[in-house]
């Protein structure tokens, strides 16, 4: 082969990639190896940072993976497929975050009083390099309308929803957020109802995104009631619970 026809065979090569860019980044709907990331670092909700900062390939090429998807490509994809791969973008490039600062008592240690940790520029996907809060407050939230994405984002807090131990698929998107929602209003220090003194205690989180909820039901009260157990769903819907709200622990989810 002559170095000219050498170099037209290379172009031509080029010349297909860069036109049929779902070819060059075939991601894997499933997110396989983001599951593979969590069932090994991901036990009883906490998250081995030391572990991932040690080895931190597997989540790095997930990552990549990501950043390779072209936006035209992405736009192209069924809502469950574009909500699925933009929360786990969230939760991995969250996760990326915390190992490259690692140790930290909290994510708010990471960044400046002028820039926190959702302001760092540390997400990259479709050729941009953008932050956690445009991922979440300029493209999931008002974009998909999905307030039971609360409970899969999350910010590396104990106050948090709990992390799961597998990547968000579209295959089953829906029963994954229902089942995240489950296990948020299980844990009592974050929501609970209690009848005799007449309270809906929730996380801080439907005060934060009270919009959101509303959007979907005509109170924030209808839309948690039936993540509670029958009893406590009675209560809510009579109307006679007020509502308050618990604490917010920003400790690290870290393993202890």
């Amino acid at each position: 082969m002559t170095r000219f026809t050498f170099l037209n065979a290379l172009a031509a090569l080029a010349l297909t990639i860069v036109s049929n860019p779902a070819q060059a980044a075939d991601l894997d709907h499933s997110h396989a190896a983001f599951t593979a990331v969590l069932q090994s670092s991901v036990k009883s909700e906490r998250v081995d940072y030391a572990a991932l900062k040690n080895k931190p390939d597997a989540l790095g090429g997930y990552l990549a993976s990501l950043a390779a998807v072209p936006e035209n490509e992405f736009n192209g994809w069924s809502m469950d497929q574009r909500l699925a791969f933009l929360i786990n973008l969230y939760n991995a490039a969250t996760i990326k975050l915390v190992i490259d600062h690692y140790p930290v008592k909290s994510i708010k240690d990471i960044g400046s009083f002028i820039k926190g940790p959702w302001d760092q520029p540390v997400v990259h996907v479709f050729g941009r390099t953008v932050t956690l809060n445009h991922i979440e407050h300029d493209i999931i939230r008002p974009k998909y309308a999905e307030p039971r994405a609360h409970f899969a984002l999350v910010c590396a807090s104990i106050g948090c929803p709990p992390l799961r131990g597998e990547a968000f698929d579209a295959a089953k998107l829906n029963e994954q957020l229902d089942d995240q929602g489950r296990v948020f209003f299980a844990t009592k220090s974050k929501n609970r109802v209690d009848a005799k003194a007449g309270v809906l205690y929730l996380s801080p989180i439907f005060k934060w995104f009270k919009a959101d909820f509303t959007g979907k039901s005509s109170s924030v009260e209808k839309f948690v009631a039936p993540f509670f157990n029958d009893a406590d769903k009675a209560v809510i819907l009579s109307g006679k619970l007020g509502v308050e709200y618990t604490d917010y622990d920003w400790s690290l989810n870290k393993q202890q």
